[in-house]
């Protein structure tokens, strides 16, 4: 065992941020923590390295080689060099021993002098050695992560947010040979993939035990083997990576509802009962003894409903079919070529994810496109596009205007009730409303700009790392909108398990070239696909027995089903002819990617028509027959 912190509280003022927390990491272990924004994962992570104090709970560590990455890189007027040389790990422990044995021989005493001295000198050499080391190493560690060692004389606050991340990264490979844990927490933020995937693969190959907090769903599952959870400051474990934390998770809630309901039920029959003797043999005590039963029945919690974020992006009518097509598009900044020959045919209702190394020109190619900077060869966008641009640095947000008064802007401020609306939908309410935009996260504010984004109708929607900054459960909803948004998507990001579950087209920049691919980033990369994704579904409960003929699956009275929207189609039948009745429960469901595809394109190019037809030797049955529009 190398830490362990068994039922961890901590409050701030009212706020009860953890309440029951519980961890233990052993040697070689490779655990990824994980919790809505807010949930308390930098704090926990805050008095496991003992920067701050928790209220209760019981704190043991066995190790004092432990290296960590802050959530936050440093920005400060500091040099590269200067952060890389910061007491980190090993290295803090030997320099607090000595000013430990410094202030025992200052104040005397009875003390074995002979015995400090040497453990002094011993020290001191180490240490010595270390310095010795250092400058090769920090080098070295600069050029695992894609640095250039010239690097080593600016100043961090000159740097761009990836860079920052890239040598707080390098921070981590210089302390990592010596220690035994390394704690990151959000280490992906702001990296491009290929720093993502080296970062995987160094973790993976590494001595230490890793805990990492992080909302890359595709780290995650490549380098977790155990997930924690905090959710409502509480935490739970899971065996496995983060799609088989999903899988538990959702098996884990179902049963939670099914016990409950059971029990709800079973005490409602014996609270009946009890009062039916006590009316009727009111001389008797019968009723006691049944009301003792009820007593002593097991109680089941009844499953907290998650708040979710409800996205639902709008349309405007659809342009032709060729949306935007570029041949032979170059694009030279600054006295230097950029991009070379880019060809792109993009069409009405694909979704193409742009991807590649920082500085590779993404960004430059998204502003190509757009007209917003000047390029070379031939360009055609459709008249009928209507585009709606999001982007990661929130440029079109003022941030000395509320979240309420920046929708205001747009809709008008007699339309306050629509965009209170709008915002809830997005689960910000009260006073994150009404407080300036400055002062909101990135979270928050990232949650701001797609609600202004989705005030105007679209059909092409261009987007810069629109899952920038956003937890798991935000992130599933965007992609859950893009997925049923019936126009053209244009997106740049780094987030690979969105370039799977949302992308039927994919583009990557490097050395100045564009390549296209038909579909997902792990096929292009010739990796397993991410084939199911996490969708918000509606709750129905059968009426009148009935057969799903798009799946064959036959259904009985009394059954509850999951609906998401993608699979509402083949259940449209049965619900027009009231064999489905909607419950108003809404739960999280897996569906296959697969089965997504194939709804959407069935829904482009084929419609279902129910009639009756009338059978020679008996009653009318009902048959699905498909015609091709």
């Amino acid at each position: 065992m190398l830490l362990k912190a068994q039922s961890i509280a901590k409050a701030f003022g009212p706020v009860k941020v953890l309440k029951d927390v519980s961890l233990q990491i052993n040697e070689g272990d490779s655990i990824g923590l994980i919790g809505v924004n807010g949930a308390g994962k930098t704090t926990f992570l805050s008095i496991l390295m003992g920067e701050i104090k928790p209220d209760t709970g019981e704190l043991i560590q066995q190790t004092e080689r432990i290296g960590y990455l802050e959530q936050f890189a440093e920005s400060g007027d500091v040099t590269v060099r200067e952060v890389l040389g910061r007491p980190y790990g090993h290295i803090e422990a030997i320099r607090r021993r000595l000013a430990e044995i410094e202030a025992e021989m200052m104040s005397g005493g009875d003390i074995d002098w002979n015995a400090l001295a040497e453990e002094n000198s011993a020290l001191e050499a180490r240490l010595a050695k270390v310095d010795e080391d250092d400058e090769a190493q920090k080098v070295e560690a600069l050029r695992k992560v894609g640095l250039d060692p010239d690097i080593m004389e600016r100043l961090m606050s000159t740097l761009s947010g990836g860079e920052r991340t890239k040598v707080m990264l390098s921070r981590i490979v210089i302390q990592a040979d010596d220690c035994d844990l390394l704690v990151m927490d959000e280490p992906t933020s702001h990296l491009d993939i290929t720093t993502v995937e080296w970062l995987e693969d160094y973790l993976i190959k590494s001595h230490c035990a890793v805990l990492v907090v992080s909302h890359d769903r595709y780290f995650l599952d490549k380098i977790a083997t155990r997930m924690l959870e905090i959710d409502r400051g509480k935490s739970r474990e899971y065996k496995g990576n983060y799609s088989d934390f999903i899988m538990k998770k959702m098996l884990e809630l179902d049963r939670m509802e099914k016990e409950y309901r059971k029990y709800a039920s079973q005490k409602k029959r014996q609270e009946q009962i009890a009062a039916e003797l006590h009316q009727d043999q009111w001389y008797m005590t019968t009723h006691k003894t049944r009301q003792k039963m009820i007593e002593k029945m097991e109680v089941k919690e009844k499953p907290e409903k998650m708040q979710e974020i409800t996205v639902r992006i709008q349309s405007a009518p659809k342009s032709g079919k060729n949306v935007m097509i570029a041949k032979g598009l170059c694009v030279d900044l600054g006295g230097r070529r950029i991009l070379s020959d880019v060809d792109l045919d993009i069409q009405k209702g694909e979704k193409v994810g742009i991807f590649g190394a920082n500085g590779e020109g993404k960004s430059t190619l998204v502003k190509a496109l757009l007209g917003e900077i000047p390029s070379k060869g031939d360009l055609w966008v459709a008249p009928g596009a209507r585009i709606g641009y999001y982007s990661q640095h929130h440029e079109m947000l003022d941030p000395k205007l509320t979240a309420e008064e920046q929708l205001l802007l747009i809709v008008g401020k007699e339309r306050r009730a629509e965009a209170r609306h709008m915002l809830a939908r997005f689960l910000m309410f009260g006073n994150d409303v009404e407080r300036p935009i400055s002062t909101l996260s990135g979270g928050q504010r990232a949650r701001v700009a797609l609600c202004t984004l989705l005030l105007d109708a679209t059909n092409l929607l261009v987007l810069d790392e629109p899952t920038n900054y956003l937890d798991i459960p935000a992130k599933h909803a965007v992609e859950e909108a893009l997925n049923e948004y019936d126009g053209t998507v244009i997106t740049v990001t780094h987030d690979r398990y969105f370039l799977d579950t949302v992308c039927t087209k994919v583009i990557e920049v490097k050395d100045g070239h564009a390549t296209e691919f038909a579909g997902t980033y792990s096929q292009m990369k010739g990796r397993p696909t991410v084939r199911e994704i996490v969708l918000d579904a509606d709750e129905y409960r059968v009426v009148a027995p009935f057969t799903n003929w798009v799946t064959g699956r036959k259904y009985g009275k009394g059954e509850r089903v999951l609906i998401t929207p993608p699979e509402q189609k083949s259940y449209e039948w049965a619900i027009n002819q009231g064999k489905l009745k909607k419950t108003g429960g809404r739960q999280r469901k897996k569906v296959d990617k697969s089965f997504m595809d194939e709804s959407a394109e069935r829904s482009r190019s084929r419609h279902y028509v129910i009639r009756r037809r009338r059978c020679p030797s008996g009653p009318c049955v009902r048959k699905i027959i498909v015609h091709l529009t």
